[in-house]
């Protein structure tokens, strides 16, 4: 039976050329880079390097890179020292945001009684700009938190947009590019933010590494103490291997990008288009144009069937993995808070397929093929 991943959106492969970057570091470097002696050196120097391949990937200083386990403790990172540190008394974020922020600014609203606003987004996950700048109007010391991309439904976010909203109304500004980052050219050094969150392995690295980029002018202090690693700032041993693979990752999935690009989204318009004609009553959640959408996503919303509830299983019966929503709560059996927000029909079932460069157009004819047998079945 074949089988066809469809869930780069929860985690991707990782590359072979990563497994092999941190083979590695795990057999012949395997220093701690805080030890003085020629084995920590050579961990150290190792660290090093990757802080600048990535700080060149994204055009930063490698001094504004920390390196974190992942997205998660990325956006918490952000949040709280811009609360905890920074004198921010206000967050502007949406109802559509990743759970490790909305749950962190949760937090914060009871801890620290922050005042929260959820700018308003249309039926596509489209942030409503005007209302944005009507909720910057105002002398609280205010951080806005929105994502890049979204992603259960992949809209983008105006994300150069929105930075000049918030210059405009001196705001800080934190944005989510779990999603994007590897997948789209981001230059820090044309788009004015305070902090973006990056986590491995949704770009073909290792699970459990990530980065957190802080803009210079912005002067944190420790979010996990001990030790005085990452400048003092993020205390803990690093993990060599996982942040060498992430460097490598980051370097491999940015080569020949627009070749990537331009492969991955005509997989992704050659199943809409093969939907919309073998399922006409099919429609599909967010944004689908290449302008502003994630090449990776498609988010799917199927009509009432005698599957219904069972899609999912039947799809994985054939071999083809996939999600309802995001992988960080698929398990809690209460539905996307994502397409709630957005006031989607509940009764129509949602699948979210996403794609890598590693997808063949094959496997897109046979997804295509399953479903249409799915739905046409007696």
């Amino acid at each position: 039976m074949m089988q066809i991943y469809l869930d780069n959106a929860a985690t991707t492969p990782v590359a072979p050329e990563v497994i092999e970057s941190m083979v590695s570091v795990l057999q012949e470097e395997f220093g701690n880079p805080s030890s003085s002696h020629a084995y920590g050196r050579k961990a150290k120097a190792l660290l090093e390097n990757a802080r600048r391949t990535i700080a060149t990937t994204i055009h930063c200083s490698p001094s504004e890179i920390i390196f974190t386990s992942g997205g998660t403790e990325a956006d918490n990172m952000a949040l709280r020292c811009a609360v905890e540190q920074l004198e921010v008394k206000r967050i502007i974020t949406s109802p559509i945001e990743h759970h490790a922020v909305l749950h962190t600014v949760e937090y914060l609203q009871k801890q620290f009684d922050i005042e929260v606003c959820y700018v308003r987004c249309d039926g596509n996950g489209n942030i409503d700009l005007a209302h944005l700048k009507e909720l910057l109007a105002s002398y609280s010391k205010t951080i806005v938190s929105l994502m890049h991309a979204n992603n259960e439904i992949g809209t983008y976010l105006p994300i150069q947009e929105v930075s000049r909203l918030c210059r405009e109304n001196n705001a800080l500004f934190h944005s989510d590019t779990v999603q994007s980052i590897g997948h789209v050219p981001l230059n820090i050094q044309e788009l004015d933010i305070d902090f973006i969150t990056c986590s491995a392995h949704k770009m073909h690295g290792p699970k459990g590494v990530g980065f957190l980029y802080v803009n210079k002018r912005n002067k944190i202090q420790a979010f996990i103490h001990g030790g005085a690693q990452e400048r003092g700032l993020r205390s803990g041993t690093e993990n060599t291997a996982s942040i060498v693979g992430m460097s490598k990752a980051i370097t491999l999935i940015t080569e020949n990008l627009d070749e990537k690009i331009a492969k991955v989204w005509s997989l992704k318009k050659s199943m809409l288009e093969q939907l919309q004609l073998h399922i006409p009553t099919i429609c599909f959640n967010g944004e689908t144009s290449l302008e502003n959408s994630l090449y990776t996503i498609l988010n799917c919303s199927f009509p009432s069937s005698k599957n219904d509830g069972m899609l999912l299983f039947s799809l994985d019966l054939k071999g083809i993995a996939c999600s309802g929503g995001s992988a960080c709560t698929s398990g809690a059996n209460t539905g996307s808070h994502v397409l709630r927000a957005l006031n989607l029909d509940p009764q129509r079932q949602s699948i979210r397929f996403s794609f890598s460069h590693y997808t063949t157009q094959e496997e897109i004819d046979f997804l295509v093929k399953t479903l249409v047998e799915l739905f046409n079945s007696k």
